[in-house]
């Protein structure tokens, strides 16, 4: 595989037929992608930007009453410094938000049920929830409908993964704020994500994003600026896992650059107690797929296929302040 150096941009009003294969291709060869084409409207986009920006300029105060550690579902806001990625603290502020369920967790039960739960809500910003599930609608319904091609595109039925997603997905939103500048240059640091695909928004104008490349043998890494108009896709472990190492869930972290970042990710993954379906890839693409692929391919950090462990897993590490205030191991 040539040096990759910039993402591969996917519109999504293209011909099925074609758009299919530019998914499928960049998926496999990348695992991140700019999509254009989407149907987002940019007044929700700058709606959603908007209310980031009121969040971030409250009070520490208001934001620190709904610290994530008052939360056992790991919902609420994180301080700068709050965050660990590998061992080493992430310099971002943000707020986490799921679905508005009651909870479900409880003595017997698999740990990661605790995933669902109420969130915390600011007082100072009646707005947000409402802000909230409108961009978890909308952006919902662009990751269902790339599902369906990608799965397609892979020979499957293009509702094959519908089953692990209906009644109680387990989405998530992050809303971010990297500062200009901190004690470290980590915003975040190298990770994958835990799901199944997410969609990024970023500010325009900013930077910071890193993909590592798949280029074998190769170290360095790509920068992913905005680009008007798209959202910066990615793969999750789980299609990963779905796909047997064909599609990649790639590396990637932020850099504090000299000026302030705030970024919108949109996890889209399924319910918490769903295991992801493996497809029978057409020989073609099987033989493409990574070799000897498994699960536990990096021992100190497998993946699992049902998708509650592996967010517990990711959380538990992350945070593990919430964890030893909950009794959580």
């Amino acid at each position: 595989m040539g040096r990759v150096t910039a993402l591969p941009v996917v519109d999504l009003r293209a011909d099925p037929a074609a758009l299919r294969e530019l998914l499928r291709e960049a998926a496999h060869r990348v695992g991140f992608f700019y999509l254009t084409g989407h149907g987002v409207p940019g007044e929700l986009v700058e709606k959603v930007l908007g209310a980031a920006r009121s969040l971030f300029g409250l009070p520490q105060a208001d934001k620190d009453a709904v610290a994530m550690v008052r939360s056992p579902h790991f919902r609420g806001y994180t301080r700068l410094g709050g965050e660990i990625t590998r061992g080493a603290t992430d310099w971002r502020e943000q707020i986490d938000i799921g679905p508005e369920r009651p909870p479900v967790g409880g003595p017997g039960k698999p740990g990661y049920l605790w995933l669902q739960g109420p969130n915390q809500w600011p007082p100072a910003l009646p707005e947000l929830p409402g802000i909230i599930a409108e961009w978890e609608a909308a952006l919902s319904g662009v990751a269902r409908e790339l599902l369906r091609h990608w799965a397609a595109s892979l020979g499957s039925p293009p509702d094959v993964f519908d089953p692990a997603f209906a009644e109680t997905p387990a989405t998530l939103i992050k809303v971010v704020r990297y500062p200009a500048r901190a004690d470290s240059p980590q915003g975040v640091g190298a990770h994958r994500d835990s799901g199944v695909l997410t969609l990024l928004l970023a500010e325009p104008g900013s930077r910071g994003l890193q993909v590592r490349s798949p280029r074998a043998g190769h170290d360095g890494w790509i920068d992913a600026p905005p680009v008007d108009g798209a959202f910066i896709v990615n793969i999750g472990e789980l299609l990963e896992v779905a796909t047997r190492g064909y599609l990649r869930a790639t590396e990637h972290r932020v850099n504090l650059g000299g000026a302030e970042r705030i970024s919108v990710p949109f996890f889209f993954n399924p319910r918490l107690d769903a295991q992801i379906p493996v497809l029978s890839l057409p020989a073609d693409l099987a033989a493409r797929a990574g070799n000897g692929w498994t699960p536990a391919r990096d021992p100190s950090d497998p993946i699992f296929a049902v998708y509650g462990r592996n967010a517990w897993k990711s959380r538990l590490r992350a945070h593990p302040d919430v964890a030893a205030a909950h009794g959580y191991s």
